[in-house]
């Protein structure tokens, strides 16, 4: 029988949850759901000068609206301090770890002399094989790890393949401060065993603690995990990843007006394919994602693929579901806290009504609340400069025109007016472009909107008339 796959995403509370954090918890999290295991979280809080509580809530809120739900309560890496210690005594009483006295002035030393003789600079291993009894009075002692020092370390990896790492290069580092505090290098490893993780998936600048890490496990007669180091994301120039190409937390993307299934779809794709296939739903990114088939190098985050991928999924989504998605998210844009206000139960009708034309126009939900102002603006309305040059002494005579003939509708419906409007239009020998045109500088203030049917219907008979008669000569 083979053991189920347990993952982990173990961010550090100093800050948002970065988008490049998001794409490995997605990882984790696909990677779990692939193939039927836990994704787990552990808040790597032990560095008590830069971790908050504001950070942490940020990171679970972040993690819940992108919709990557982890199993199991999230693990404090601070709180499990005493089981961190307690290992770190266990390898000293196995002969795999000792207690190291050296002052700060005697490292520096032996770095200084390693520089002199063209070495890098590292511990030499005095204490490595001293008597304990030598120890001098009143220091308190670090732990260190005795790292073999013929061979190498090998870390067989599902991303990168195989990493060698020769033993010469990895010194007795230190596992236990002097203060009895745990370095992240031996507390990583003890909650991860600890865990019962089995697939490590984390950035790839994370494969150098590897081989360290992996001196833990043995030492300590563990298994070492399946690890795989995902390459980080650039920008579209290729350079680090920065604020300019979207190294933001992911509250950020949600203020912008990014649906959460549209960015886990673009996360998912930045490193990993499946095919050609750019749309993906949650079900066929679970069904086809395989870590040993993320990509070496390093993915470019591209805003307008972004961009164009939430226009997709906007258009593709349930009008019932996007409301929804978009009543939550308003509090999050700018000026939606005032529109939330303003959407009772007839605005939330009207805008339900509106939406199909409302996506085909709109990328992203600022977007389409920009598009759908019209809907809450309050008479007279405010008209931008390119509707008003529009709407000029012929314009104005069209509207008077008609008026009556909309006045006449009997049943405001889509059908009636699209009959009323079109037979206006072959009567006055019009194009319907050009009677179109004025309708919708006097209806919404702008000259880009839903179809004109669409906005006449949804706006309805009495709110329609009045706003063509404010604008008709």
């Amino acid at each position: 029988m083979t053991t189920p796959v347990v993952t982990r995403f173990a961010p550090s509370p100093t800050g948002f949850l970065h988008i490049g954090g998001a794409r490995t918890a997605l990882f984790n999290w696909l990677y779990a759901r692939h193939t039927g295991g836990k994704m787990l979280l552990r808040i790597e809080d032990t560095d008590r000068q830069r971790s908050t509580d504001e950070a942490t809530a940020a990171i679970l809120d972040g993690l819940a609206w992108l919709g990557l739900n982890c199993d199991g309560e999230p693990v404090s890496q601070f709180e499990r301090a005493d089981r961190h210690r307690a290992v770190a005594e266990e390898l000293v009483a196995k002969g795999e770890a000792y207690y190291c006295y050296s002052s700060q002035e005697e490292l520096e030393a032996m770095r200084e002399k390693a520089r002199a003789e063209g070495r890098p600079p590292r511990y030499d291993g005095t204490w490595r094989d001293r008597d304990p009894a030598e120890a001098p009075e009143g220091v308190k002692p670090v732990i260190r790890i005795k790292t073999p020092r013929e061979g190498e370390t090998v870390v067989e990896d599902q991303v990168q393949g195989t990493v060698r790492f020769p033993n010469k290069d990895l010194d007795d580092f230190i596992i236990l401060r002097s203060d009895g505090s745990p370095t992240y290098m031996h507390a990583v490893v003890v909650d991860d065993h600890d865990m019962g993780v089995t697939h490590i998936i984390r950035g790839d600048d994370h494969l150098t603690n590897a081989a360290r890490q992996t001196v833990i496990y043995r030492a300590m007669g563990w298994e070492v995990p399946v690890m795989a180091h995902i390459p980080l994301i650039h920008g579209p120039d290729g350079a680090k990843l920065s604020k300019r190409h979207g190294a933001l937390g992911v509250e950020a993307y949600r203020e912008m007006g990014y649906l959460p299934s549209a960015l886990r779809n673009y996360l998912a794709r930045l490193g990993w394919s499946h095919g050609d296939d750019e749309i993906m739903s949650d079900e066929d990114m679970i069904r086809w994602f395989d870590i040993v088939d993320v990509n070496k190098g390093a993915a470019r985050f591209d805003f307008q693929k972004l961009e164009a991928l939430n226009g997709v999924h906007m258009r593709q989504m349930d009008d019932a579901k996007l409301l929804d998605v978009l009543v939550g998210t308003l509090p999050y844009l700018d000026g939606g806290k005032a529109l939330l206000d303003a959407l009772d139960e007839t605005r939330k009708n009207q805008l339900l009504q509106a939406l199909p034309g409302l996506k085909e126009r709109a990328k992203t939900l600022v977007e389409l609340v920009d598009n759908a102002a019209f809907l809450f603006a309050k008479r007279p309305l405010s008209i931008d400069e390119k509707a008003a040059q529009l709407l000029d002494e012929n314009a104005r005579q069209l509207l008077a025109e008609i008026l009556p003939v909309l006045q006449n509708v009997g049943d405001w419906t889509l059908a009636n007016i699209e009959a009323a409007v079109r037979v206006f239009a072959e009567q006055t020998e019009r194009k319907l472009g050009k009677v179109a045109q004025p309708l919708r500088a006097a209806l919404v203030g702008r000259t880009t909107s839903p179809g004109i049917f669409d906005v006449l219907s949804v706006l309805g008979r009495e709110e329609s008339l009045a706003r063509i008669r404010d604008q008709a000569a």
